[in-house]
């Protein structure tokens, strides 16, 4: 454990600091219930949601000190780990209850409320037993983008010195105007797109939003790199071969147009999806099996924990306390056994226990994804995919094919989906605290009293937007339950592409023999290529940067400080843009007036400017 002895977190543990105040629990809660609404929004209309830890932060900072002189840093920390609780139940939230209505089974607000809930909490427990490796013992390997910037920004934001706090105010503004020429004034395309017809109508395409550029940026070229490669490998061979030899009238399950007429997109959507769940899965179970070792031991010192009581914990620092092992044991039997005992909730004893074990699974690889490539790229969809897949399988082998069945394994894959966002999002806040010096212990008890009230705000929207576009319409088409209730009735009903799932798992098995990572590449695979290419070239100025100055602290400061404001700024007027849209005060969509390449030249200026400030003053 000697990353644990070198760190110096940002306050001393020794130090006794104001942190769990009911001034940044109550702003915390209704900062969740703001990003909860705002990202269920967006995630009906796109099918993604914009983080929240970061514009959490920097709406914390600015209100505590305008009306409370004294709060300190800790408090602030807080507020963004309760806020950020409302973006995580929002993607587990939107990912699998709209799946249920496409079904025919639209739950009650009780019943989401249940679901996300208990879901939520089971996903934070599952995920502190894991702190002490993921991100005590790996503290220098795994990076975690946007806990590391949240950090970064309320270290400036306290220290008050005139140059950390402008280089992230810089990055905020430089976002927000960004941001609201390409989705608010629609002056150029945020994913500009280019096809090459010499290549079987390969496209490049690129997602130029402020966040991936200072995500890739902060994450650096070799993650970004293998994430690159993955897309790269999708979108220029597999869609290319799949093109060339799917030529025909036909249409090939799952897809009900012929390959023939079909763009790249459709292509990947239809098909390339697959491959990259067979992927994943694969690199989700190698990286399992890598870490197991170090997983029993950090697992022996919980258990010796639970039976050891508190005296045991009593001698530990302050920033080394998390809950106690015994309630996580009793807080996790409870709702196991509630959700399987309650009557209005379709899961038998065999649905409980793979939702135990596959959500403890996918909990582990979540936590370690991102750390590697950060929230906004965490395929948090395709582990949920993998769960519904393992499961219907099953099902279907025991001849468990009845519609029943069908809307049991989606409730379970909606308790799962919950788990593991909000283990992700603990994972982040938990990093940002150790860098800060927090009390873990705090941060684990605010994520929980966070879950409540977005959790009831989620069935409320979900209620509201059905009623008023109906979900699976053209306005409101929830593309990630799209393809989930697609998926649970191909296997259920058979038809399920089985093959392509294969070839992705036969893919990730090529990627371990060759010694590449399988997680970041498998993510390149699945995600669209457009996220791995804006990512890149944060990665590249990132590079630039190291040859520059590889060993300059200061230097890797700012540029750390000016990613983490383009992410900030990026989310806060994404939300800002989103419900604007939702008050029909903008279009949420509409044609851009000028064409891409000035899409590309703007993104291009955005992160040159990202390397000319870093460097700039490098003797400070």
């Amino acid at each position: 454990m000697s990353h644990q002895e070198v760190h110096q977190p940002h306050v001393a543990a020794t130090a006794q600091v104001k942190e769990f105040t009911p001034r940044s629990v109550v702003l915390g809660m209704v900062f969740g219930f703001f990003f909860a609404v705002a990202n269920a929004y967006l995630a009906l209309k796109i099918g993604t949601t914009v983080s929240a830890s970061i514009p959490a932060a920097i709406m914390s900072m600015g209100i505590l000190r305008l009306f409370f002189r004294n709060a300190t840093i800790l408090e602030n920390n807080i507020v963004q780990t309760i806020a950020t609780v409302g973006e995580g139940l929002a993607a587990g939230v939107i990912f699998t209850i709209p799946a249920l209505i496409l079904l025919g089974d639209t739950p009650s607000i009780g019943r989401i409320f249940l679901l996300s809930s208990l879901g939520g909490i089971l996903g934070i427990l599952f995920m502190i037993p894991m702190r002490r490796y993921i991100i005590v013992h790996e503290h220098r390997k795994l990076p975690f983008p946007e806990g590391t910037a949240c950090a970064e920004i309320l270290k400036a934001g306290e220290r008050g010195t005139r140059g950390a706090a402008t280089l992230a105010v810089w990055g905020v503004i430089a976002a927000a105007i960004y941001k609201i020429g390409s989705n608010a004034l629609f002056l150029w395309k945020e994913a500009p797109a280019w096809v090459f017809g010499f290549l079987k109508n390969s496209v490049f395409t690129i997602d130029a939003t402020p966040s991936l550029l200072g995500v890739g940026y902060i994450i650096g070229p070799r993650i970004a790199g293998y994430m690159f490669a993955g897309g790269a490998l999708a979108w220029w061979a597999i869609i290319p071969l799949i093109m060339n030899f799917g030529l025909g009238m036909q249409p090939i399950y799952p897809a009900h147009t012929p390959i023939s007429q079909m763009s790249a997109d459709d292509i990947w959507d239809n098909y390339v999806r697959y491959v990259g769940v067979g992927c994943l899965a694969v690199g989700g179970i190698f990286s399992l099996i890598r870490i197991i070792p170090l997983l029993i031991k950090t697992l022996h010192v919980s258990v010796t924990e639970l039976f050891g009581g508190f005296k045991e914990r009593a001698h530990l620092p302050r920033t080394e306390k998390d809950i106690s092992m015994r309630w996580l044991v009793i807080g996790s039997l409870a709702i196991i056994l509630f959700l399987w005992g309650l009557p209005t909730l379709p899961m038998n004893l065999l649905t409980i226990v793979l939702l135990v074990i596959l959500s403890f699974f996918f909990v582990a690889v979540t936590s370690l994804t991102v750390g590697l490539v950060g929230s906004t790229s965490n395929p948090v969809s395709g582990m949920t995919i993998t769960t519904l897949l393992i499961t219907c399988i099953i099902f279907v082998l025991l001849g468990w094919t009845e519609r029943l069945y069908l809307i049991s394994a989606m409730t379970m894959g909606c308790v799962a989906c919950c788990a593991i966002t909000m283990a992700g999002t603990t994972a982040q806040d938990l990093k940002a605290g150790y860098l800060l010096g927090a009390t873990p212990r705090l941060q684990q008890i605010g994520e929980i009293v966070g879950v409540l009230i977005p959790s009831l705000a989620l069935g409320y929207t979900v209620y509201i937007l059905n009623q008023a576009y109906g979900i699976g319409s053209s306005i409101m088409p929830a593309p990630q339950a799209t393809l989930m209730a697609t998926i649970v009735e191909g296997v259920i009903h058979g038809g399920l592409p089985y093959s392509l799932v294969g070839a992705g798992a036969v893919l990730g098995i090529v990627m371990i023999i060759l010694g590449i990572p399988v997680l970041p590449f498998a993510l390149g695979v699945y995600l669209p290529l457009s996220l791995s290419t804006a990512t890149m070239l944060g990665a590249l100025v990132r590079a630039y940067v190291n040859r520059k100055h590889a060993e300059h602290i200061t230097v890797q400061e700012r540029g750390i400080l000016l990613s983490s404001g383009l992410i900030g700024g990026d989310a806060c007027i994404g939300i800002a843009i989103a419900l604007a849209a939702l008050w029909n005060i903008i279009p949420a969509d509409a044609p851009a007036k000028l064409p891409d390449w000035v899409s590309l030249t703007a993104f291009v200026l955005l992160a040159c400017g990202l390397g000319f400030l870093t460097l700039r003053k490098k003797e400070h």
